[in-house]
C-alpha cells in the first residue's frame, strides 16, 4: 500500500469508472500509440471540432461508489409508500414467479442481448416471443399477433392508423368508445390530431350510428363492465369500419375472445402476466390481427422459417414493412419493442399453463364477486351487473370517509367522483383483503344507516357469499367455450425445475453481451452494471400503480427529479419531458412539440421536414406521424450534410419549414464542423433544430445539444445512459427542450403534471414512461459524476478509433472527419470485397457467429457496410479478439479471391457452421471442420454454438407462418 495517499484516494470513490471503462491506464497508453495520437485529449482534439467544445466541466457531483449509491437510492425508494392498489385502469399488480424473476428479469443472459436481427444467435428469445405470440393469438382469438408494442394506449393510436389503411371507409372520422381507459383516449387524441382525423367519443352501442374509418372499443371497459360487442362490430363491418378491442388478458383466459365477436384488431397490456406495476412501465402491449391484415400490422413479427439443413428456426419476418426500410412510407415509426417484458408474459403463461391461468383468473373473478356481494350488504351499490374483476360503487355522502378508512387499512381505490369509488381485485388480493375492505365500507354503512350488519364481517361471510357466488356468476353466457393454450409447451414446465431448464435452454441459444461484445453502429451495447440493475426490482419501486395519489410516491417523485437536473446539466436544456418511452417515442414527443409550438404562433403552415439521406429510417417515419412533409437534403462525398443542399432548401421551404431533423455525431460516424452553420441556416428560416439523440454517447461531457444550437433532442437512455436493450425493448427515449418549447411538451390527463405544459395530451400511456428502468440511468449517472461520464465519452472515441485504424488496411474505413478521425463508431467498406469475390457483408456477419461474435450494424447508413460501435466499457483485449476475429475473415476472403476456395463454397458462405456440421458424415468442404468451428485458437476456449445454420428469409416471408410449431415440425 502506497501511505503517501491520501484518505479520499483510499476511498475511492471514483471506483466504479474503473469498472465501467474497458481499457486501463496502460491499455490506453497502447492503443493511442498505436493510432498516432499524441494523447487522449489530442485524439479528442482531433476528433471534435473546438466550434462546439463546453467551455466548462459538466455540472454534476464527483462519482459515488456502488454501495453508496445503492444506499442513497434505497433511502429515496423509501419515501414511497407501497400500498394494495386497487385502482385497475389497465395497471393490475401481480406475482411474478421467482424463477422468472430470477432467471429472465434478473439475468444479463436475457438483458443485455440485443433486437434479434441476426437471428442464428437468437433462437432462444425468438422462441420465447413465439410463445408469447400464441399466447395473444389463443386469448384474442386473432390470426396473426405482433412481438408486443410499448404499452396499451399507442397500441390503440396504431389500431387507429392501421384501420385507416384497411377500412373500406372514405370518411375521416374515428369512433372512440367513452369506456376506453382515459388515458388511452389521450394518447390517440393526440395521434389523431395530427393526422387529421376526427375523433368522435360516445357510447360504445352508439358506434354504428356514426359515418366512421374504423372503431376503437373497450372489454372489458373502464368501468368494468363486460358485454358482448358481436353486434356493434357487425354493424360497424357493414358500413366498412375497422374494429379494434382493447381487452386484458387475464379476463379473456375466461371471457369470449374479440375475435369470436368478429374484430378486425385486438390490442392491450401484458403487464397482468408478471410484469411489476413499475410506477406505469415498462411492460408489453399486444396487438394481434386477422391474416388478411398481416402487411398493415405495425412493430415486430417473430415467424417460423428454416436453416441451409431444413432444420425449423424462427426469424423475425416481414420486415420490409418497418420503418429503416420504408421510411415515410412505413406503417409506424416503431423501431423496438418490449421484448424483455413480453419474455416475462409469455414466459408467465408457460409456468402456470392453461389450467394455472384458468385457477388465477378464477380467483380474481370470484374475489369481486364475493366483494360485489358483500358490499351490497353494507349498503351501497355496485353499478354493475356483468363484471370480470373490477366495478364502480355508488357510495354517495359516504365516499371520502370510505376512501379514507381503506387507505388507512392499506389500500387505493379508485377516486371516480364525489359520490362514487371503484375498485379493481388482481392477482394478489386475497380473501383477507375482500374482508377488510368490506368492514371498512360496512363501518360507513352504518354510520349512514344502511348497513344490513350490526356486527363486523367474517369469514363465515366470505363462505356464505362464495356459495352464493359460485352458483350466480355474473358472466356465465359471456364465458369462452373454446379451449386455450393447447401447445405443449404450455402444458410441460410446471415445476421450477422443468421452468428452470426450459428457461436456461433457451438461454443457450442466444449471443447475448455476458459472452462477448455486441458491436452494433448506433445502439451503444455498453457495461449495464449489476448495482444498476438491483433498484428496479425493489417493491418500492416494482409495486407502484402510476396513479396513486403522489402524496405516496415521493421517492419516484425525487429520484425522477434528480435525474431531470442531470440530464438537463448533460445536455444544456431548460427542460426534461420523461414519457416517451423508447427513442422512436421521443423522435415523436419532440416533433409533437415542435408542432405544437408554431400552432401557438399561427404558423400552422410550418409543416416541412428537412432531413439528411444519412438519417435513420425512424425520422422520416416520426415526421410523417406529424403530418409533416419531408424533404431529403443529400449528403457530400465525404458524408457530411451538404450545406448548399441544405441551405437551398431551407431557402426553398422558408415559409414552411417546420423543422430539421439531424444526428450528430453523423450516423457517418463522423463530427460535421459544419454543424452550428446548419442549425443557424434551419433557425433562420422559421424552423426547429430537433437532434436525434442516437449518438449521445459521443457528446457528454465534451459538447451538448443545447451547445450546438438544437432547440429539442431525445435521449436514449438504453444507449448513453445503461438501460440494457432487453433482447429488443425496453428503452427510454426522455426529450430535452429549450424552454420555449417546454409549454409544448407532454403532459398526462390522469396525473398532470406540474410545469408550463398543463393541459398538453400525452404520447404514451403512463405519466412518466417507464419510470421503474429510471433507477439504472440514475444508478449509472450517480456512480460515474461529471468526470466518469466525460471519461467514458472519451474512450468510447479512442476505442472506435482503434478498431478504425486497425481493420482500415483490411476493409477501409468510408467516412472520416477533416483530421482522418471517427467519432464513437466507423463504417467499414465491404463494397469491393463484394465486387471482387461476392462475399457480401451479411456473409461476414453470418461468419463472425463462429467466432463467437454478434455482427456490427449491416448496410445502415450506407448499403454494402458495416458499422461498429464498440462503446467504452469493451477492454482492449476484448476489441483485440474483435479485430482478430474480423482480420481472420479478411484472410478467408483472400482465399477465395485467389481461387483457393469457390465463391460459392466457402466459410463465409456456409456460416453459421453448428454442431450438427461438426458431426456430418457428409463433408465435402474444400475446409476443414476444425477452420469452419474453431479457425482461432482462443474461439475453442469460450465456443459459442449457433444452434441453426444460416436461416432462409425468404421461405420464411412466403410461408408466413408466426404461431409456435407443432411438435412433429419442431422435431425435424
Amino acid at each position: 500500500m502506497n501511505e503517501q495517499q491520501t484518505l479520499t484516494a483510499l476511498e475511492q470513490h471514483d471506483e466504479f469508472i474503473a469498472r465501467h471503462l474497458g481499457p486501463n491506464a496502460n491499455d490506453i497508453a497502447a492503443m493511442i500509440g498505436a493510432i498516432g495520437a499524441a494523447s487522449l485529449d489530442d485524439l479528442i482534439a482531433q476528433t471534435v471540432p473546438d466550434a462546439i467544445r463546453l467551455p466548462a466541466p459538466l455540472a454534476l457531483a464527483g462519482p459515488q461508489r456502488e454501495q453508496e449509491a445503492l444506499a442513497t437510492l434505497k433511502a429515496i425508494a423509501a419515501k414511497n409508500v407501497v400500498k394494495k392498489s386497487l385502482i385497475g385502469m389497465g395497471y393490475h399488480d401481480t406475482l411474478t414467479p421467482k424463477v422468472i424473476l430470477r432467471n429472465v428479469l434478473e439475468n444479463p443472459g436475457w438483458y443485455t442481448a440485443y433486437t434479434p436481427y441476426q437471428a442464428e444467435i437468437a433462437q432462444g428469445r425468438l422462441e420465447a416471443l413465439l410463445n408469447y405470440q400464441q399466447v395473444v393469438l389463443d386469448l384474442t382469438g386473432m390470426q396473426l399477433a405482433n412481438a408486443s408494442l410499448l404499452d396499451e394506449a399507442t397500441a390503440a393510436a396504431e389500431a387507429m392508423t392501421m384501420a385507416r389503411r384497411i377500412s373500406k371507409s372514405k370518411s375521416n372520422a374515428f369512433f372512440v368508445d367513452a369506456g376506453c381507459f382515459p388515458q388511452t383516449i389521450d394518447v390517440v387524441k393526440t395521434r389523431a390530431g395530427l393526422f387529421g382525423y376526427e375523433l368522435i367519443v360516445g357510447a360504445a352501442a352508439d358506434a354504428a350510428a356514426q359515418d366512421v374509418f374504423g372503431a376503437l372499443l373497450q372489454y372489458p371497459d373502464v368501468r368494468g363492465e363486460v358485454k358482448d360487442l358481436s353486434d356493434v362490430i357487425a354493424a360497424l363491418k357493414a358500413k366498412g369500419a375497422a374494429t379494434a378491442v382493447a381487452t386484458d388478458l387475464m379476463a379473456l383466459v375466461l371471457l369470449k375472445s374479440p375475435g369470436s365477436m368478429g374484430a378486425d384488431i385486438a390490442l392491450g397490456s401484458s403487464q397482468r402476466f408478471g410484469v411489476p406495476m413499475g410506477f406505469g412501465g415498462p411492460h408489453a402491449a399486444f396487438f394481434a390481427t386477422r391474416d388478411e391484415h398481416k402487411r398493415s400490422v405495425p412493430g415486430r413479427i417473430i415467424g417460423v422459417s428454416v436453416d441451409a439443413r431444413g432444420k425449423t428456426a424462427l426469424r423475425m419476418a416481414l420486415q420490409t414493412r418497418e420503418q429503416h426500410i420504408r421510411r415515410e412510407k412505413a406503417n409506424s415509426n416503431i423501431c423496438t419493442s418490449q421484448v424483455l417484458l413480453a419474455n416475462i408474459a409469455g414466459m408467465y403463461a408457460v409456468y402456470h399453463g392453461p389450467q394455472g391461468l384458468q385457477t388465477i383468473a378464477g380467483r380474481i373473478h370470484r374475489l369481486a364477486t364475493i366483494f360485489a356481494l358483500g358490499v351490497r350488504r353494507a349498503g351501497f351499490k355496485p353499478l354493475l351487473d356483468r363484471f370480470f374483476d373490477s366495478f364502480d360503487i355508488a357510495t354517495g355522502e359516504q365516499t371520502a370517509a370510505i376512501h379514507a378508512a381503506a387507505r388507512a387499512a392499506g389500500y387505493n381505490l379508485r377516486e371516480i367522483s364525489a359520490a362514487k369509488l371503484g375498485i379493481a381485485f388482481n392477482e394478489k388480493s386475497t380473501r383477507a383483503d375482500v374482508l377488510a375492505l368490506l368492514n371498512a365500507f360496512a363501518e360507513a354503512g352504518r354510520l349512514a344507516n344502511v348497513c344490513e350488519l350490526a356486527r363486523a364481517f367474517d369469514e363465515a361471510d366470505i363462505e356464505a357469499f362464495d356459495a352464493e357466488a359460485a352458483a350466480n356468476s355474473p358472466i356465465a353466457n359471456l364465458l369462452r367455450d373454446d379451449a386455450i393454450l393447447g401447445h405443449p409447451v404450455f402444458n410441460t414446465h410446471h415445476t421450477e425445475h422443468e421452468m428452470l431448464r426450459y428457461l436456461k435452454r433457451l438461454q443457450n441459444r442466444d449471443l447475448a453481451m455476458d459472452h462477448s461484445m455486441i458491436s452494433l453502429g448506433s445502439c451503444t451495447m455498453k457495461l449495464n452494471a449489476t448495482s444498476e440493475m438491483i433498484p428496479i426490482t425493489w417493491p418500492e419501486f416494482g409495486d407502484m400503480h402510476p396513479f396513486v395519489p403522489l402524496d405516496q410516491a415521493q421517492g419516484y417523485l425525487e429520484m425522477i427529479k434528480g435525474l431531470e437536473d442531470w440530464l438537463k446539466a448533460i445536455t444544456g436544456f431548460d427542460a426534461i419531458c420523461m414519457q416517451p418511452n423508447s427513442g422512436a417515442q421521443g423522435e415523436y414527443a419532440g416533433l409533437v412539440a415542435i408542432h405544437r409550438y408554431h400552432v401557438s404562433r399561427g404558423d400552422t403552415q410550418r409543416t416541412v421536414c428537412l432531413i439528411p439521406k444519412s438519417a435513420h429510417g425512424t425520422n422520416p417515419a416520426s415526421a410523417q406521424m406529424c403530418g409533416m412533409s419531408v424533404v431529403v437534403v443529400d449528403c457530400d462525398d465525404s458524408g457530411n450534410v451538404n450545406v448548399a443542399d441544405l441551405e437551398a432548401k431551407a431557402r426553398e421551404h422558408s415559409g414552411n419549414l417546420a423543422c430539421l431533423m439531424i444526428t450528430y455525431p453523423s450516423t457517418h460516424g463522423v463530427f460535421e464542423e459544419a454543424i452550428k452553420d446548419i442549425c443557424t441556416i434551419v433557425h433562420q428560416h422559421g424552423g426547429q433544430v430537433y437532434m436525434d439523440g442516437a449518438n449521445l454517447n459521443a457528446q457528454v461531457g465534451l459538447t451538448s445539444p443545447a451547445a450546438i444550437g438544437a432547440d429539442v433532442s431525445h435521449m436514449n437512455l438504453h444507449k448513453t445512459f445503461a438501460i440494457p436493450h432487453g433482447g429488443g425493448g425496453p428503452g427510454m427515449g426522455p426529450i430535452g427542450l429549450k424552454a420555449h418549447l417546454a409549454p409544448f411538451m407532454a403532459n398526462h390527463v390522469v396525473q398532470p403534471i406540474d410545469g408550463p405544459h398543463q393541459g398538453q395530451s400525452a404520447v404514451s400511456a403512463a405519466p412518466w414512461g417507464s419510470a421503474s428502468i429510471l433507477p439504472i440511468s440514475w444508478m449509472y449517472i450517480a456512480m460515474m459524476g461529471g468526470t466518469g461520464l466525460t471519461q467514458a465519452t472519451k474512450v468510447a472515441i479512442l476505442n472506435a478509433n482503434y478498431i478504425a485504424s486497425r481493420l482500415n488496411d483490411s476493409y477501409p474505413v468510408l467516412y472520416t472527419g477533416t483530421k482522418g478521425r471517427v467519432a464513437h463508431e466507423c463504417i467499414l467498406d465491404i463494397r469491393a470485397i463484394k465486387a471482387a469475390t461476392g462475399i457480401a457483408e451479411i456473409d461476414i456477419a453470418k461468419r463472425l457467429m463462429d467466432y463467437g461474435f454478434h455482427a456490427p450494424t449491416v448496410s445502415f447508413p450506407v448499403a454494402g457496410t458495416l458499422m461498429v460501435e464498440p462503446t467504452e466499457s469493451e477492454s482492449k483485449a476484448e476489441l483485440d479478439r474483435f479485430i482478430a476475429a474480423l482480420m481472420s475473415i479478411r484472410e478467408e476472403i483472400r482465399k477465395i479471391e485467389q481461387g483457393l476456395w469457390p465463391a460459392d463454397n466457402n466459410p463465409l458462405k456456409h456460416a453459421p457452421h453448428t454442431q450438427a456440421d461438426l458431426v456430418d458424415a457428409e463433408w465435402n468442404r474444400p475446409y476443414t471442420r476444425q477452420e469452419a468451428v474453431f479457425p482461432l485458437p482462443w474461439v475453442a476456449e469460450n465456443k459459442f454454438w449457433p444452434s441453426v445454420n444460416r436461416i432462409d428469409d425468404v421461405y420464411g416471408d412466403r410461408n408466413l407462418f408466426c404461431a409456435c410449431v407443432p411438435m412433429a415440425e419442431d422435431a425435424a
